[in-house]
């Protein structure tokens, strides 16, 4: 069935949008895969952030111009494919990807993505799972900041703690001294 003119922009309007609003872009050869698997791997993806979407190469094409991805994207655009429009949680947004595709014996495949404009080989692609998730990050960013506070507070507590114990050793050897003494 072919697409009117109007369908075909509209198209190009949402993959455009998809584009500018993802923090990357994930290829997958969809082949051998049900529509029920799709649906099911569409909605284990939402939690994460992320859309799947079987797409038009042509149309595609259109969009990532549009939004100034210049690369050679030949491999990508070849046969059927299903993007994953991944929002900003890279990481997260990914594994959820893997996940879902392991979930499916492998009939889904990597075939490659774009990060920042950049196109990435599948193995590219699929490392960006192991990018930490957002969570991960400020815990981290959080932690670098504390870290000199609580130094200084440990160096700031450290004179009061000394004496205290000087004091305490005295005290215990008072407390000896008077045992013996009795």
């Amino acid at each position: 069935m072919a697409l009117s003119r109007e369908k075909k922009e509209e198209l190009v309007a949402l993959y455009s949008s998809h584009l500018e609003n993802s923090s990357a872009v994930v290829f997958t050869d969809y082949r051998g895969s049900t529509v029920s698997q799709i649906n099911g791997l569409r909605t284990h993806l939402k939690e994460s952030n992320t859309s799947y979407m079987v797409v038009k190469n042509r149309l595609l094409r259109l969009a990532l111009a549009s939004v100034g991805v210049t690369e050679e994207l030949d491999e990508l655009l070849e046969g059927p494919n299903a993007v994953a429009f991944v929002g900003e949680d890279i990481g997260r947004g990914v594994s959820a990807l893997k996940e879902g595709l392991r979930d499916l014996d492998e009939i889904i495949e990597i075939k490659g993505g774009i990060l920042e404009k950049n196109v990435l080989d599948a193995t590219g692609a699929a490392s960006l799972s192991e990018l930490p998730t957002r969570e991960e990050m400020l815990a981290k960013l959080l932690a670098t900041i504390i870290a000199p506070a609580t130094q200084i507070a440990r160096v700031v507590n450290e004179p009061g703690a000394s004496l205290a114990r000087v004091v305490q050793a005295h005290a215990d050897a008072d407390a000896d001294a008077q045992a013996e003494a009795a």
